[in-house]
């Protein structure tokens, strides 16, 4: 195991361990929730943690989660959950957020607004000082306002690209697509929030703002807290 996923292993382990028994929880999509899912499921199995059931932000998070044995729900049934949990691709001084490159954005962001208390979690490579420089901004859209929102996130000075995946438009778990708006760096992150929103067709973006209670990161020296 090379030195990053390793510190993906380390952060997700110890967000498990943050779990507290007879809780509901959002549970993170991505490489560091993985770990994060598997380390929770080991737990319910020791016995060292009991009637947790976790909430999913994806169809793949969900088959992990039955695989290993960790009782499922939804947000019809608990709609409001006592912390959630879950990875970032950049994260900034303020702990303001770009999530997405996994195609998930849409009900992460759900899931972390429905949580009394949102964990994220990463190596320390994810922690920058400007959001954008080097990861685009994913968008969902609805598939019909594609040449609209291409042109629209255009002239707000972005690069567009339209996921893909094995040479088709990546379709997500809510039946959207996603392009990824490139940008050199980002001032003003709620304000580009805002303005995407704006658009006519956008379901949401991978611009994650005053949602974050504490960053979790992984690191040489093991794993420290920010708070927000």
């Amino acid at each position: 195991m090379d030195i990053r996923e390793q510190y993906k292993k380390d952060v997700g382990t110890y967000a498990a361990n943050m779990v507290e028994s007879g809780t509901v929880i959002g549970l993170g999509t991505g490489s560091t929730a993985t770990y994060f899912v598997a380390a929770l499921a080991e737990r319910l199995r020791a016995g060292t943690l009991r009637n947790v059931i976790g909430v999913p932000t994806s169809e793949k998070t969900a088959a992990q989660a039955r695989a290993e044995g960790v009782p499922l729900t939804d947000l019809h049934t608990h709609p409001q959950l006592a912390a959630a949990f879950d990875g970032a691709d950049e994260i900034n001084p303020q702990l303001t957020l770009i999530k997405g490159l996994g195609g998930a954005l849409l009900r992460e962001k759900i899931v972390a607004a429905s949580a009394a208390k949102f964990f994220v979690f990463g190596d320390s490579a994810k922690m920058v000082k400007t959001l954008g420089v080097v990861t685009p901004v994913p968008v969902e859209i609805v598939d019909f306002a594609r040449s609209l929102c291409e042109r629209r996130l255009t002239a707000l000075g972005a690069k567009v690209v339209l996921r893909l995946r094995d040479g088709n438009p990546q379709i997500t778990d809510e039946g959207h697509v996603i392009l990824d708006a490139f940008f050199d760096g980002i001032s003003d992150p709620r304000a580009l929030d805002q303005a995407i929103k704006d658009i006519p067709g956008v379901v949401e973006t991978g611009l994650f703002i005053g949602l974050t209670t504490a960053a979790l990161v992984a690191g040489p020296d093991g794993v420290t807290v920010q708070n927000a």
